[in-house]
């Protein structure tokens, strides 16, 4: 018990660290650099200045705040052991008998991925099925998505108005920096802003940049270095959907509120679309009584979950792409999108 205190405790140390770095960066680029600066050219311009900063300040800290504060996502009650088949499963001592039983319990569950051995996916620490996707975080000590589908489009804002809060920054503070080496005025306050701000800008560029692609392969860091494995086998595509609608399955819809802080990923956490190439013979039977998938024109397969509204939508158009694409794909669904996440 003392242990997870301190580890709330410690979690929360770099939260703080950002918030006084934040906090005296304003304090820094508003009262040091536009209000008290003696450069005359400035004053012309400081009105300017401080409207863009507030205006990318205001969007970086609304959402840095929804990206901390989101709830993770974590599995529903369904995904747990019955009473009677948890005390079966710890009284078993053979993994083929507890296998088994796991089976049992999954089986009206939308999980569509193993482990590489072709075993159902249980926490032993939680006492649950993992949805596919999901993994233990360590941090959390719980199987859940710290960084996942209820806010991962909140994570990504925040890379980018960071991106645009350190380059702004640094770009109109570049002047002092100049003229510190030219032996002119110079605070100490605004120099060392351009340097922080131009060590946050390279840094989060590389992660900004490296979330954009996992965006349009639509995987998570795990699926990145470890490959979610099928009833096929391993599939590294087995959740994407294309590059657009990778990107719609996070930021939603309409357009007009991607930039916007605000939850408009489509889903519900539990379903995710997934498009594979090769079939899975067990919902080769589902799909052939399926009489709509067959009128569509396109081979598609169904959990025993139908999918939501938003996610039909998102699919809406799958027919054309298979019936111009030289291999079929196929519809399944899968669960929980999770990324800052290990395995136990």
């Amino acid at each position: 018990h003392v242990l997870k205190c301190c580890q709330k405790v410690l979690a929360w140390v770099p939260v703080v660290f950002i918030a006084l770095v934040v906090a005296w960066s304003y304090y820094a680029y508003v009262v040091e650099l536009c209000l008290y600066s003696p450069n005359s050219y400035l004053y012309s311009i400081a009105v300017v200045y401080l409207v863009v900063f507030h205006l990318s300040f205001v969007m970086f800290i609304w959402s840095y705040w929804k990206t901390i504060f989101t709830s993770p996502a974590t599995p529903s009650k369904e995904f747990c052991l019955s009473k009677a088949d948890k005390e079966q499963y710890e009284k078993e001592e053979r993994p083929e008998s507890q296998q088994e039983i796991l089976k049992r319990a999954a089986k009206d569950l939308p999980i569509y991925t193993t482990t590489a051995s072709k075993a159902i996916r249980y926490c032993d620490r939680c006492q649950l099925i993992k949805p596919d996707r999901c993994h233990h975080c360590s941090a959390c000590d719980m199987v859940n998505n710290c960084v996942g589908f209820s806010n991962y489009k909140f994570f990504l804002l925040f890379l980018m108005y960071s991106l645009l809060y350190c380059l702004f920054v640094a770009a109109t503070v570049l002047q002092y920096f100049i003229k510190f080496w030219t032996n002119e005025y110079a605070k100490f306050h605004v120099l060392f802003l351009f340097f922080v701000a131009a060590m946050f800008f390279i840094s989060i560029l590389s992660l900004f940049s490296y979330h954009c692609w996992l965006v349009g392969k639509n995987r998570s860091t795990i699926e990145t270095f470890r490959a979610p494995t099928f009833r096929n086998g391993p599939d590294k595509n087995g959740f994407s959907l294309g590059c657009s609608k990778n990107l719609r399955e996070v930021f939603g819809d309409e357009k007009k509120y991607w930039l916007l802080p605000i939850f408009t990923s489509l889903g519900d956490g539990c379903n995710f679309p997934t498009r594979l190439v090769i079939m899975d013979p067990e919902q080769l039977t589902v799909s052939n009584q399926n009489e709509p998938a067959k009128s569509s024109g396109a081979n598609q397969s169904f959990p025993a979950r139908p999918l939501s509204e938003s996610q039909n939508r998102l699919l809406a158009s799958d027919s054309q792409s298979v019936e111009s694409g030289p291999e079929e794909e196929n519809v399944k669904s899968g669960s929980l999108h999770c990324n800052t996440s290990d395995d136990s």
